[in-house]
């Protein structure tokens, strides 16, 4: 008959009873911890599963390395510091980025930002920043209107702007609208070209 030895002391290394990290996990949140860094080791120790990341209210800046989680579908970034000229990584995988109530103030530079480095997106969600204009932060109704025309026509791939999906009809009104915008620029530009 086999006789257990003694228990082994909580917080030992490689002995039974201590916690380790769980791997394998498909989501994860960071949200409400005053972080001011992304916990890299933590994350991208589960970069063959994670699907889900969550890093809401905390004080982000750089999603540099997030680029190494390749099967991860769904990043949340609300109410954090991402200004307009953040720099994501390349991440195909991506389908889904929620960055509401952050400091994005200049809207072409930020959606080329998106369109470039998440080339899947369908959920877009960027409320509550001042470059998305909205009942909700003082902006009008065409104030609006206009913000979603242009980010529309300029990330072709979305369904979902914020809290709304993108209608057909739409999607065509935006492609006339900014279409029609570059043109008169290229005509402006060629005028004090020609002068």
């Amino acid at each position: 008959m086999e006789t257990a030895g003694p228990p082994a002391a909580p917080g030992q290394p490689g002995q039974p009873g201590q916690p380790g990290p769980v791997l394998g996990l498909r989501s994860l949140s960071f949200a409400y911890q005053g972080l001011l860094e992304i916990p890299y080791e933590v994350i991208l120790a589960q970069r063959d599963t994670l699907e889900v990341l969550d890093l809401s209210y905390n004080l982000l800046e750089d999603p540099a390395l997030l680029g190494e989680l390749e099967k991860l579908s769904t990043l949340i970034l609300d109410c954090n510091s991402y200004s307009s000229h953040v720099k994501f990584p390349y991440m195909p995988s991506v389908t889904t980025v929620w960055i509401n109530k952050n400091k994005i103030g200049n809207l072409p530079t930020f959606v080329e930002e998106i369109r470039s480095k998440f080339p899947n997106i369908k959920i877009l969600s960027m409320m509550n920043n001042e470059s998305a204009p909205s009942y909700f932060n003082g902006g009008s109704l065409d104030q609006y209107i206009d913000y979603r025309q242009y980010v529309i026509s300029q990330i072709p791939s979305l369904k979902i702007l914020d809290d709304t999906e993108v209608l057909e009809k739409e999607r065509a009104q935006a492609k006339k609208t900014y279409r029609i915008q570059r043109t008169r620029e290229g005509s402006k530009k060629r005028k004090e070209l020609q002068n």
